[in-house]
């Protein structure tokens, strides 16, 4: 019975291992069907390097108006958010009580005027002393500067623009009693504007006045602004190592306003020869970034089949959807632009580029 019991149990081994060999040989003729993916092949180009940042607007003259004396408004002389010249009027206080004083500086200077005609004939006459004759010519100088003083007491009364701005939303009233150095209205210089940003400082041979200077700004569908260095600040902040930068930008439209933030860009000198592909054809890892390139192989039956090898790249700088290559890849390298996450070296692969991935150097994806 145990001759018998090791028999049946061996004869049982016997058949799962053929079974088992059947099913590998099976196995080893069964090819997975190829992936299908896109591709792209990449080729050099020219960029234009750059520099990037982010920047605050500020205007080249920007003040809020005030006064520097009190009193009631009288009248108000603009409308807010309208465009003023140098010198138009904006505000005017109340000035009763000062043209009154001016009137009456201007009788007692008429009155010094005439004392002085009458003394002249007598001091020729010499009837009058020298000392007279100075005290008359003291007292029309005094008057003419009481007067003076009264004009220009009421000329601070008018408020003007101290330059041509946009002015903002006034925040008084007429009828307002203003205390002295109350806010009156913002008033903005808006064309040409300041945009200032901060680099690191190993980026400072890079700058110099009169570089160009490219702007966007998000949420403002106005396209790019055109600008450039006009002033590199003396010294570097002690607590980040930057130094901080000052651009002028065209403003015509009036699109930019101070207080913004925008995305700067430094332009530096052209580079060729600059392999860029999408980044969706790249398959990032902590040990090192890789891209799949298609190769040509015979296959089992003869004909050429197209597989992927997986290799590892060295990436540059960024632009849109483009990422530059410095080492890794050559120029005519067919690469898989979408699937990479179901790849695995050697896979055979179906090219299928009827659909492609964006590869865009400046996306601009609505609602963003």
């Amino acid at each position: 019975m145990l001759t018998l019991a090791i028999t049946l149990i061996a004869a049982i081994g016997f058949y799962k291992y053929t079974l088992i060999r059947k099913g590998m040989a099976e196995g080893a003729k069964f090819a997975p069907p190829p992936t299908a993916v896109t591709t792209v092949v990449i080729k050099s180009q020219t960029w234009q390097p750059v520099l990037s940042a982010v920047g605050s607007l500020k205007a080249i003259h920007g003040v809020t108006v005030s006064t520097d004396l009190a009193g009631i408004v009288s009248e108000i002389a603009f409308e807010s958010g309208k465009p003023v010249k140098k010198g138009d009027l904006l505000v005017k206080l109340d000035t009763q009580q000062e043209e009154a004083q001016v009137r009456s500086a201007e009788a007692r200077l008429a009155l010094a005027k005439t004392d002085l005609e009458r003394k002249r004939d007598l001091i020729a006459k010499k009837a009058i002393s020298e000392s007279d004759w100075d005290t008359a010519q003291s007292q029309l100088a005094q008057m003419q500067a009481a007067v003076e003083e009264m004009r220009a007491l009421v000329a601070r009364k008018r408020l003007t623009a101290p330059f041509d701005g946009l002015v903002g939303i006034r925040q008084i009233s007429v009828g307002q009693y203003l205390n002295p150095g109350a806010a009156i209205v913002p008033l903005q210089s808006l064309d040409p504007i300041f945009v200032e940003f901060s680099v690191p400082q190993q980026n400072f041979n890079s700058l110099a006045v009169g570089k160009k200077l490219r702007l966007a700004l998000h949420g403002l569908d106005a396209g790019q602004f055109e600008g450039e260095i006009t002033a590199l600040n003396s010294l570097v902040d002690p607590s980040t190592r930057n130094i901080l930068v000052q651009g002028t930008v065209k403003n015509p439209e009036h699109m930019l306003r101070p207080g913004m933030f925008a995305d700067v860009e430094v332009l530096l000198p052209e580079t060729s020869g600059v392999l860029a592909l999408p980044s969706s054809s790249i398959s990032y890892a902590p040990y090192g970034d890789s891209v799949f390139v298609v190769r040509e192989k015979a296959g089992p039956d003869g004909k050429p089949v197209k597989i992927v090898e997986q290799q590892v790249v060295q990436l540059g700088p960024k632009r849109g959807d483009l990422v530059s290559v410095t080492s890794g890849l050559k120029d005519g390298d067919e690469l898989v632009s979408s699937g990479v996450f179901r790849l695995r070296p050697g896979a055979p692969v179906r090219v299928d580029n009827s659909v492609q991935p964006g590869d865009d150097a400046h996306p601009n994806p609505p609602n963003s």
